[in-house]
């Protein structure tokens, strides 16, 4: 069953991921099935987060665009190598099929057969020699088992036409042979005598008690059909194995897991119609055809914490989005019908979930209580952060009820093990909380880093500097940002693209800046830098 894909933004922090748990887990509730994503390694914080409450990290997710598992592709039933070609043309032509799929006993794909193969079958191959079993032969020609010894048929074909003298003289039997015969009854027992290998009594004849006799004590195989001889002849070709005419080699068939963008080329140009669809361990699926490509199913997803494409998934303009949970300002998604867009002004996300429980009166479990908790004095640096509000608040007084923990030691060690930047790169340091934003149609990359020792950056201030330009050119950032917010003391200090010190200086309303200024009670990049830094653009461009 096929369920809604819930996540955060791609560079996931502690309210991102357990807004997408703690919605999951509501609509799970609410019956609709759900399942959290990430869209990127987890930080330090957030793995303390849900270590401490023992809940799983949810699966990372590479992009949401189309694969071939969308599609409603058919789900046509397979055909077993050691059926025969006459049952196959059967199968396809009362379930109206032009190509079949051919699995072996462990469902791997090992060919396909198509109605123009097995035409040219009756036309191409080798009618003289059959091989193929029993039972195949018995299907083909409403056959009727009179005596069996083999399994497995393998033999020249030889239509008894002639008497028994002429076939003596010619040596056209021996005990390789498969006999079609009528009511020749001393062909019959000529055959037997030389121990050919099936002897076919068309007719529906009924065949001497002598000669039966006989036939089982000269390891005879007998079917009898009520076909005539030249129907006969002609049809049990159709007996041989459905692998004796398929086509096994060069298929062009698709994994599931395959891209559309990355298949539809290939399928525009192939000669044929139908293509197998197999798993990464190659058993078979299903068929696609060229009409599945037209209007096929997006993934379905809800995004929480976001609402900016440069923030989402990659090729999130190949999904259905169904909902929008955010509390940050109104970026650039756009959708081709109305949907539940829900953005309220609120420190964090988890605060907007904590409320749809409550209107749902969905019971709050410890563990997701404990999620949201951890949320919410994220987002908001223990309630200090200007973006907080009376809900905020007063989602947090409850939620350390159903939790029973002390929130202050709680956050403490929380912030104390998300804030720790050993053994981190620069790169690392400086990405682990990254967002770009399109301000005023220009590209601007904001960075927030919390931290609760300074000088852990201080002292390699000119390393970060260095990487701030570096970056700013190579992705081509109007500016970029990087704010060190000091837990303790409520401020951040800058580090910035070094050649935007009027930018800064007009974002931050310092008439004197330098790399790793400190301002004061700034704490908050959405409610704070963001707004500043669309102010300062729109005053000096």
């Amino acid at each position: 069953m096929k369920h809604n894909l819930i996540f955060g933004h791609k560079t996931p922090d502690t309210d991102s991921v357990c807004s997408a748990i703690t919605l999951a887990n509501l609509k799970n509730k609410l019956n609709e099935k759900s399942k959290p994503y990430i869209l990127g390694k987890i930080n330090k914080e957030t793995d303390f987060v849900l270590k401490y409450f023992n809940v799983d990290v949810p699966e990372e997710l590479d992009n949401v665009k189309v694969q071939i598992k969308d599609l409603n592709y058919d789900k046509i039933i397979p055909f077993k190598a050691e059926q025969s070609i006459h049952f196959a043309y059967f199968f396809m032509n009362e379930n109206k099929l032009r190509t079949l799929p051919i699995v072996d006993d462990e469902n791997n794909l090992v060919g396909i057969i198509t109605m123009k193969d097995i035409a040219m079958s009756l036309i191409n191959t080798d009618q003289k020699n059959l091989n193929t079993s029993y039972d195949n032969i018995i299907e083909t020609l409403l056959g009727k088992e009179i005596i069996r010894f083999d399994e497995l048929i393998d033999g020249k074909i030889t239509v008894a036409a002639f008497e028994e003298k002429t076939l003596r003289r010619a040596d056209v039997l021996n005990n390789n042979s498969i006999v079609i015969v009528g009511d020749r009854y001393d062909i019959i027992k000529y055959a037997i005598e030389i121990g050919v290998k099936l002897i076919i009594v068309t007719g529906d004849l009924n065949v001497p008690h002598d000669l039966v006799k006989m036939a089982f004590q000269n390891k005879v195989n007998i079917i009898r059909t009520p076909y005539n001889t030249y129907h006969t002849a002609r049809n049990i070709g159709l007996s041989k194995y459905v692998n004796y005419t398929m086509k096994s080699e060069n298929l062009m068939c698709f994994k599931e897991d395959d891209y559309i963008d990355d298949c539809k080329e290939d399928i525009e140009n192939s000669k044929h119609s139908k293509f197998p669809i197999i798993s990464a361990d190659k058993k078979y699926l299903g068929l696609l055809s060229r009409g599945h490509l037209i209007n096929p199913s997006k993934k379905k997803v809800i995004l929480v914490d976001h609402n900016e494409l440069g923030q989402s998934a990659n090729g999130i303009e190949e999904a259905e989005i169904l909902e929008v949970i955010d509390h940050h300002k109104i970026g650039d998604i756009k959708t081709a019908i109305p949907i539940s867009f829900r953005n309220i002004p609120l420190g964090s996300t988890n605060t907007i979930i904590y409320n749809m429980y409550k209107e749902n009166n969905i019971e709050i479990d410890k563990n997701i209580a404990g999620l949201m908790l951890s949320g919410i004095i994220s987002d908001t640096m223990l309630l200090k952060s200007p973006t907080s509000t009376d809900k905020d608040r007063a989602a947090v007084e409850e939620l350390v009820n159903i939790v029973g923990i002390n929130l202050h030691e709680y956050s403490m060690e929380m912030f104390k093990v998300g804030t720790s930047l050993k053994s981190k790169t620069i790169e690392e340091i400086i990405y682990q909380d990254f967002k770009k934003f399109n301000l005023e149609y220009k590209s601007v990359g904001i960075s927030q880093v919390f931290t609760m020792d300074i000088n852990e950056i201080m002292n390699k201030k000119s390393d970060y500097i260095r990487l701030i330009d570096k970056i700013t050119g190579d992705k081509d950032y109007y500016v970029f940002i990087m704010a060190v917010t000091d837990i303790v003391n409520e401020g951040s200090y800058i580090f910035y693209t070094s050649t935007k010190e009027k930018l800064v200086s007009t974002i931050f309303k310092k008439e004197d800046v330098y790399e790793g200024i400190y301002v004061d009670k700034c704490v908050s990049r959405k409610k704070q830098i963001v707004p500043s830094v669309i102010n300062a653009i729109r005053t000096i461009g």
